[in-house]
């Protein structure tokens, strides 16, 4: 880990406790973190950051388990069991967060290309890619004009619908290692789609996130695909 690294995962580890202070006191804080009261009065009000060790801890144990229920609060789902995220994936503020704890948090190599599906994962790809300092990529329903090379994965869908996306043949180079990332995995369709995709431009996959996972049958058949690390924030 880098100067910039160690510096970005202490930060980060202060934006977490600022988030758990919100709804505790100090001694309630020091209670749910095991660290003294008037250190965490330091690290929220910016006196001092904390050592590369302590912010280790704080961001990929108190961080992953804080956000987990953050997210849990702000998930809806309907009588159909379909679900709406977007206090989630609409809050850039909250999605910084969740990158550390992701990069810090799971098993996943360091990319260099964070891949994702249009719409909904974008703001969740660009958190991360911006944390990991690499490129952010998505593939589309529809290709861009002004592009004459394109990677194409197609699938035909268990409702019988034919989906197809386009990412830009020069977004991934071989061998680079990306990583698939979504706001939700339910049928593992979108993902399998994004695998073929890392698949056809020769890259490696460092892993699959996804913020939410319905079910597990999405999980199931993306471990089928990959021997990469597989993991979700939170499961509903």
């Amino acid at each position: 880990m880098n100067r910039a690294e160690k510096a970005a995962l202490q930060l980060r580890a202060v934006d977490v406790l600022r988030m758990l202070k919100e709804t505790r006191t100090y001694d309630e804080l020091a209670e749910t973190t095991g660290l003294p009261a008037g250190d965490l009065n330091r690290y929220v009000n910016g006196h001092v950051l904390p050592g590369t060790d302590r912010a280790r801890e704080v961001v990929e144990e108190l961080g992953r388990e804080a956000l987990a229920k953050e997210l849990d609060a702000r998930i809806r789902v309907d009588d159909e069991g379909y679900v709406d995220n977007s206090a989630t994936v609409f809050d850039q503020p909250f999605l910084d967060l969740v990158a550390p704890v992701v990069a810090n948090g799971f098993d996943f190599d360091r990319p260099d290309v964070v891949l994702t599906a249009a719409t909904d994962g974008i703001t969740l790809a660009a958190s991360l890619a911006s944390y990991y300092g690499v490129r952010c990529a998505y593939a589309k329903k529809r290709k861009e004009t002004a592009v004459e090379e394109f990677i194409e994965a197609r699938q035909r869908l268990q409702s019988g619908i034919e989906l197809t996306y386009y990412l830009p043949a020069s977004a991934i180079d071989p061998g680079e290692s990306v990583l698939v990332v979504d706001d939700l995995i339910r049928s593992g369709e979108t993902q399998e789609l994004l695998l073929d995709i890392a698949h056809t431009a020769e890259a490696d996959v460092a892993g699959v996130f996804a913020l939410i996972a319905a079910g597990e049958d999405g999980i199931e058949r993306a471990r089928e695909r990959t021997d990469a690390p597989i993991g979700a924030l939170t499961s509903v």
